[in-house]
């Protein structure tokens, strides 16, 4: 019967998580090399380059799992062990959120530099950034990739031939809790950075008007505004359907095929923030501030 109930409940694996996966791949290893050579030329005392670092690190870690993802998503048979499913399965939603996580740590101190009329906010020293850093991954470490050996897919008989189909651990109450507080954070925090960039970016347009593009602090900001838009694209919709699938599986003593479908999908969506590393490179570039110059001045002209 548990069998029966595993195949039922497995998600649909089309050739579009296929292409998705291999894009993310692609693409996310060409940002993590671009951002490298990049990152010599910045300041490492600076904690907005600290977070980028650790950004790096997060999204280098997940890319290594990627493959076996997408070996699964070819062969439909998971050859690498429950224990190892488990970690891959959970590597998406680590790296989701602490790359939220990284984002935040970023706005907020881009904020506080424009709000507080600071060049920049700095370690006293290098070795402080490598403490801080030390220091969070070490909290990672001690709690939650043990919380998630214990927690993780123990609550229910998994076949292990058919891996990232974990859903059962939703039927227990207190799980669904801490996932409805997680996503509500979640979404909360990001309405207030998004309400905080647009006062920001609203303000600097009264101030500066034409010549908003001569000063360097706008396009500071156009960068906040590039990692507040790839919460709003890549990981809000996933917190948002979340809501749904939760109450869905809470709800229903069976699991619901198109649900689960629909949630891997939005999951899987996620993952593209990877991109982020590529276009943050970019989007510093001086061929890309001379098209949006372009751009600004033939919208003045019409």
């Amino acid at each position: 019967m548990a069998d029966q109930n595993n195949s039922f409940c497995k998600p649909i694996l089309t050739p579009h998580l296929t292409r998705l996966y291999c894009i993310v791949l692609f693409g996310g290893l060409l940002g993590v090399i671009s951002i490298l050579f990049l990152l010599v030329k910045m300041n490492t005392r600076s904690v907005t380059t600290t977070a980028v670092i650790n950004l790096v690190v997060v999204h280098s870690v997940f890319l290594l799992t990627v493959p076996f993802r997408l070996t699964y998503l070819i062969r439909h048979v998971w050859t690498f062990g429950l224990p190892f499913c488990k970690f891959v399965s959970s590597m998406l939603h680590i790296h989701m959120y602490l790359t939220f996580l990284f984002y935040v740590v970023i706005l907020v101190i881009r904020y506080l530099t424009f709000f507080k009329r600071k060049d920049k906010v700095e370690f006293y020293r290098k070795l402080h950034a490598v403490a801080a850093s030390a220091s969070m991954w070490l909290l990672v470490i001690i709690i939650v990739v043990p919380l998630i050996a214990s927690q993780y897919g123990n609550s229910g008989t998994y076949d292990d031939q058919h891996c990232f189909n974990f859903h059962k651990e939703l039927s227990q109450a207190s799980v669904r809790v801490i996932n409805y507080m997680i996503v509500i954070f979640v979404i909360a925090i990001a309405v207030i950075l998004l309400f905080f960039q647009i006062f920001i970016i609203l303000s600097m347009v009264r101030k500066l008007r034409h010549s908003l593009l001569s000063h360097q602090e706008f396009w500071a900001q156009l960068k906040n505004l590039f990692f507040v838009g790839v919460i709003l694209i890549c990981l809000l919709p996933y917190q948002c359907f979340r809501i749904y699938y939760l109450y869905s599986v809470g709800h229903s003593s069976d699991c619901n095929d198109d649900i689960t479908f629909y949630n891997e999908i939005f999951l899987s969506v996620t993952a593209i923030s990877c991109f982020d590393l590529l276009l943050f490179v970019l989007g510093g570039s001086h061929w890309f501030k001379q098209k949006t110059i372009d751009l600004w001045n033939y919208v003045l002209c019409r």
